[in-house]
């Protein structure tokens, strides 16, 4: 039962599971009751997303060395959530569900990162 890797906001897949948010912040404009039936999150852990700092050097990225430089920080940021990382890990073995991000471009999201991180500790992920 793999962890997917999904952008927040579009629709569920088959079979998705619970759905985590790992973004700094809540959709804009949505209300709360609303979050899970809008195919946002069910469960949000914003202590998976990048600082806020961190956050707009991303979306200021338009060199790879501007990405590369916010991969690095990324993740040392996310060596103070290696426990959090290693539960989702964990969890991939018995129980489907997603994390995602709202950004389109996977490639240029701190999304991807995640995948790596969970792919390092042994996380069953769909491709």
């Amino acid at each position: 039962m793999p962890i997917r890797i999904v952008r927040l906001g579009t629709d569920r897949a088959e079979g998705e599971g619970l759905r985590i948010g790992t973004v700094r912040r809540p959709p804009r404009g949505v209300p709360k009751a609303e979050f899970a039936s809008r195919n946002f999150y069910d469960v949000w852990l914003p202590e998976l997303a990048p600082s806020e700092e961190l956050l707009k050097r991303a979306q200021a990225a338009t060199t790879d060395r501007d990405w590369s430089t916010f991969v690095r920080r990324y993740r040392a940021e996310m060596k103070e959530q290696r426990h959090l990382l290693d539960l989702l890990a964990a969890l991939s073995r018995s129980a489907s569900f997603s994390v995602g991000c709202y950004c389109e471009n996977e490639a240029r999201c701190h999304r991807s990162v995640l995948r790596e991180l969970l792919a390092d500790r042994g996380a069953l992920i769909v491709s």
